[in-house]
């Protein structure tokens, strides 16, 4: 890790080894993940991606093979791949009896509804009504949405609080913008614990083509935006989320960025990012 928190007090070291003590590392449902898994810290926290191609049932299944080996599985629930009330129950009862005990409900990336769930709002009242697994988490987008106005996303979050316990932060590359979004939270009310999204130690090339892909913003606002960060991905090599976990924790001792913990947004490259994960704590120690 570079010497990102050299000058920095001990607020901010106590700060960013709290963000580095226990973060979540999501995966894709994707052939061979679980074969990557032993990379991993043992009993980790690990969001399991929802895929238009696999279904609900894939990364269920993904789920069910991470709690297996001990791993705290948080299987995203997208709300237009599922079909209707009974398939969801389904799931929820498969989970249940793999013990475990979060999930994350989103609306999905299907343009259309497969069912009779338009969005994650409506997801989480049916989850409710069947039997409210012990927590359940929602996103939230500190840089915006490309086809939701930023009023609609408030009003979102808003209404899905009653049925959360925590918010995941899209992929932002800004401090200064998580910063900003979990202060706004605050002021509208929104007391969910944040939790801030960052990429792990991910090829670059990758990154940059997801980072677009997702709507982090459009791609001539967000080379605009993150001149840094944009130039840099457009070099080859390997993206490291050093300075923006620093960002990060200084905000948090500053007393203006109420964060959870961290989400490593791992694209499957596991290893690299345990490997930097290690690095950054013997930096913040």
């Amino acid at each position: 890790m570079e010497p990102l928190d050299a000058a920095a007090g001990t607020a901010t070291r106590r700060a960013l080894a709290a963000l580095l003590a226990r973060p979540r590392f999501e995966v894709a449902p994707v052939g061979g993940v679980l074969d990557a898994v032993p990379d991993l810290p043992a009993g980790a926290t690990v969001p399991v991606t929802a895929s238009p191609t696999r279904g609900v049932a894939g990364t269920v299944a993904v789920a069910e093979g991470l709690a297996a080996r001990g791993f705290d599985a948080v299987p995203h629930l997208a709300a237009r791949s599922l079909r209707d009330r009974g398939e969801l129950a389904e799931h929820l009862d498969r989970l249940a009896a793999a013990g475990v005990r979060d999930v994350f409900v989103v609306g999905g990336d299907a343009r259309e509804p497969a069912g009779t769930f338009p969005d994650g709002l409506a997801l989480l009242r049916a989850i409710e009504d069947l039997g409210r697994p012990p927590r359940v988490g929602v996103p939230s987008y500190p840089d915006g949405h490309h086809r939701i106005a930023s009023d609609v996303l408030w009003a979102d979050l808003a209404a899905k609080q009653a049925h959360a316990d925590y918010t995941v932060t899209q992929l932002c590359f800004d401090a200064d913008l998580v910063a900003a979004f979990v202060g706004e939270a605050r002021r509208r009310g929104i007391a969910l614990p944040v939790v801030a999204g960052v990429p792990g130690a991910v090829d670059t090339a990758r990154l940059l083509r997801i980072s677009v892909r997702i709507g982090v913003a459009d791609a001539a606002r967000f080379a605009r935006s993150h001149r840094a960060v944009a130039g840099s991905l457009l070099r080859p090599g390997r993206h490291r989320p050093d300075a923006l976990v620093g960002a990060l924790a200084g905000h948090v001792a500053a007393g203006d960025g109420d964060l959870e913990q961290l989400h490593l947004y791992t694209f499957n490259q596991i290893e690299p990012t345990v490997r930097w994960l290690s690095q950054a704590r013997r930096a913040a120690a």
